[in-house]
C-alpha cells in the first residue's frame, strides 16, 4: 500500500496517495476557509506534479466564494474582495495561474458571517454579495452606508435582532438567486438554537419562506447540484440529499468528522471536516456514538466523495494547527492558486492599472 503524502508547509497535512493525482485528472485545485485557526488555504499542485498548500491569515476567516477570477471570504468583522491579477498563460515563481489580490475590504462589524452567493434578490439594483447574517438571523448584502443591508429573514424571527437566534448558516444559490437555506433550529429567541443541536435542524426555501426539511442535527453547507439539493447533515457526520418535495433526507456518505463546507466537480464532492470543539456545542450530538461505533476519532480535513457511488475517493488531513474548516470552494482549470498578504513589500508592489477608455 503506497504510504500518504506529507503537503507543505512543515508537514502540516498529510493526503492520500492519490489525491494529487485525482486534482490532475479533475483539471482543479482547492480553496478552503479554517474559522478557528484564522487561514484562506489553497491546495494545488506543484510543477513537478507534488502537492502544494499555500495559506494567508484572515481572522475568523468562514465563508467563501469564488468565481475563478474573483473571491471572497468572510473574516471577523470584513468581508474581503481579492481579484486575480495574472494575465492569462502568466504564472508567479512558485507557479501559480491565479494570484489573488485584496482589492475592497468592506467593514461590516461582526455579525458572523457565514456562508456567501453572489448574485441579485429584492431591493438590489445589480448583482452583488449575497451572504448570511448569522448575529441578526437573516440574509444580507453590503451597503455604502451602513454595516449590511438586510434582504431576507426566515418568517419564524419576528425580529431584526443581534440575537443568533437559529443559527442561521448555509446558503444555496440557484444561478443568481439565494433557493434554499439552513438553520439549527426554528428558535426565535436569543440563542435559543442550542437547545435544538441534536434534531431542531432545518432547511427553508427562501421563495417561500416554508421549511422543506426538518429534523436534522446541525445542517450546513446546502449546494443546488444537477437539479438535487445537497446538505451536510453536520451533527451526524452526514453527506445527504434532500427531497423538497417530502422533506426526505437521504444520507449517501458518512464523513468521519463534523462535516461543514461543501463543492463539486463533475461527479465528485469535496466534503470539509472539523474536529468538535470541546464544548457544550459540539458535546452530545449523535455524531459522538456514530464515530465510536467505527471506532474512529473525529478528523480535520478534506474527503472526495464519489456521489455516485457514496465511496471516499481521496481524502486530506490536517495533523495539527488547523483543527476546523469552514467552507471549501474548487477552482476548475486551475492547476495551483496564491493570494498576497495584506502587509509587506509584495502587496505594495502589487500594481496594476485598468486599461484606459477609448474614445
Amino acid at each position: 500500500m503506497s504510504e500518504p503524502n506529507a503537503v507543505e508547509p512543515g508537514q502540516m497535512m498529510l493526503a492520500s496517495p492519490g489525491l494529487a493525482a485525482w486534482l490532475a485528472e479533475a483539471r482543479c485545485s482547492l480553496a478552503l476557509t479554517t474559522y478557528q485557526a484564522g487561514r484562506l488555504v489553497f491546495l494545488g499542485l506543484k510543477s513537478d506534479g507534488g502537492l502544494r498548500g499555500h495559506e494567508r491569515l484572515i481572522e475568523q476567516c468562514q465563508g467563501l466564494w469564488t468565481d475563478g477570477d474573483t473571491l471572497l471570504a468572510s473574516g471577523k468583522s470584513i468581508l474581503w474582495r481579492f481579484v486575480n491579477d495574472l494575465p492569462p498563460g502568466v504564472g508567479t515563481v512558485q507557479g501559480a495561474e491565479r494570484r489573488f489580490v485584496p482589492r475592497e475590504a468592506r467593514v461590516t462589524g461582526r455579525i458572523d458571517m457565514h456562508d456567501i452567493g453572489m448574485g441579485v434578490m429584492d431591493g438590489m439594483a445589480s448583482p452583488g454579495p449575497i451572504f448570511v447574517n448569522t448575529l441578526y438571523s437573516c440574509l444580507a448584502t453590503i451597503s455604502d452606508t451602513a454595516s449590511f443591508r438586510p434582504l431576507w429573514r426566515p418568517p419564524f424571527i419576528s425580529a431584526l435582532m443581534p440575537e443568533d437566534r437559529c443559527h442561521l448558516n448555509g446558503l444555496a444559490m440557484d444561478g443568481e438567486r439565494p433557493a434554499f437555506v439552513t438553520a439549527i433550529s426554528r428558535s426565535d429567541v436569543a440563542d435559543g438554537w442550542r437547545e435544538r443541536r441534536t434534531d431542531g435542524g432545518v432547511v427553508l426555501d427562501v421563495a417561500s419562506g416554508e421549511v422543506v426539511a426538518s429534523g436534522l442535527s446541525m445542517p450546513h453547507s446546502p449546494r443546488l447540484r444537477d437539479g438535487r439539493l445537497w446538505v451536510l447533515n453536520s451533527g451526524r457526520g452526514e453527506l445527504g440529499v434532500v427531497d423538497p418535495a417530502d422533506g426526505r433526507f437521504t444520507p449517501v456518505c458518512f464523513c468521519p468528522g463534523y462535516a461543514r463546507g461543501l463543492s463539486f466537480i463533475g461527479r465528485w464532492a469535496v466534503v470539509g471536516l472539523s474536529r468538535p470543539r470541546g464544548n457544550h456545542t459540539f458535546e452530545g450530538l449523535p455524531l459522538d456514538a456514530l464515530l465510536t461505533g467505527k471506532d474512529a476519532a473525529p478528523r480535520c480535513g478534506l474527503l472526495v466523495v464519489d456521489t455516485e457511488t457514496g465511496q471516499v475517493a481521496e481524502w486530506l488531513r490536517f495533523e495539527h494547527t488547523i483543527g476546523e474548516l469552514y467552507d471549501v470552494a474548487v477552482l476548475p482549470g486551475v492547476r495551483q492558486a496564491e493570494a498576497i498578504g495584506f502587509m509587506g513589500e509584495e502587496i505594495e508592489r502589487a500594481i496594476s492599472i485598468e486599461p484606459e477608455a477609448q474614445p
